[in-house]
């Protein structure tokens, strides 16, 4: 049975803190896609055309969106969030997901994210939330008042280099802050509860993206992780919506298409993500991706034309 988050695509006319979000992001872009900012960790997002879904796994971080937006799929699970709204990817998990965008209203966004070492001072002092939504790896909230005027904050400090340098960190760490406070802040602070199961899962993604290229035994993260491997298997499943194996493969490909678009060849990108056959890796990228390996380097060459 598929579930849809209870966080629907914004109206059409957006509050004047949305629109000041989107003014603030807008003369910062300069292509579409993900932009590195003067601040480690922050990151701009922009698209000027919609795009069907397609696999991504972002690392844990949140995705605030100004103006535009996006409809996430993980398993059967179905997550809209549009102006107005922030994702909370509490771990990195392969999922799909769709833009919604056009030249005249291009979607944009800002993504931040999480350093463990900041979340770890934070969530000492604020208290976990009592609240009655479960607790997920990846959902989307609607921002609130709070959240908005942090985003805004964080955004100006952007344009101006003098307040970048002393109050950057500062305007991260109040974003952050929202978010414990927020309604998915019981699932940061989750990550932090090392002996949950949340929290040993959370250890195994790590394990498996530092590892990606090496063969890796359900066992040997389960053991890794203080767990048995049906109670880690099951978990793993619960949390991730893959068997390890499906997680490993999905990163793999992932990397991989990365390397692509980068005009690395295909035998050298299958090999550096772990794969000793080309045609096992070129029949498992097109049945991700819907298209070759080979079609996608050559996209990589092919002269961008004014539409």
């Amino acid at each position: 049975m598929t579930t849809v988050d209870t966080i629907t695509p914004h109206p059409a006319n957006p509050s004047s803190s949305n629109q000041r979000m989107s003014a603030l992001i807008r003369p910062l872009i300069e292509h579409d896609g993900f932009m590195a900012t003067a601040l480690e960790g922050v990151q701009l997002m922009a698209a000027h055309q919609g795009e069907p879904a397609t696999p991504q796994c972002y690392e844990p971080g949140l995705i605030i969106i100004a103006q535009g937006g996006k409809t996430a799929y993980l398993g059967d699970r179905t997550m809209h969030y549009g102006a107005g709204h922030y994702l909370v990817q509490a771990m990195s998990l392969p999922f799909e997901c769709e833009t919604r965008a056009d030249p005249e209203c291009p979607m944009l966004g800002l993504s931040l994210r999480i350093d463990p070492a900041m979340l770890s001072e934070l969530a000492r002092i604020v208290p976990e939330p009592e609240t009655s939504h479960t607790s997920q790896p990846m959902a989307a909230v609607p921002i609130d008042a709070a959240m908005e005027d942090s985003v805004v904050r964080l955004l100006e400090c952007l344009h101006d280099p003098l307040i970048r340098q002393a109050l950057g960190e500062a305007r991260i760490r109040e974003v952050l802050f929202e978010a414990l406070r927020g309604p998915q802040g019981a699932s940061l602070h989750h990550l932090l509860h090392h002996q949950s199961h949340y929290g040993r899962i959370a250890r195994a993604l790590e394990l498996i993206h530092h590892n990606y290229a090496e063969p890796l035994a359900v066992e040997w993260l389960a053991e890794r992780v203080n767990m048995s491997p049906s109670a880690f298997h099951h978990h793993f499943r619960q949390l991730t919506c893959h068997s390890p194996l499906q997680y490993q493969k999905r990163i793999r490909l992932l990397r991989a298409r990365l390397m692509l678009r980068r005009a690395e060849q295909v035998g050298t990108a299958a090999a550096a993500v772990g794969y000793h056959s080309a045609s096992q890796f070129s029949r498992e990228y097109k049945r991700y991706f819907g298209l070759s390996p080979t079609c996608e380097l050559r996209r990589q060459h092919e002269p961008t034309t004014a539409p």
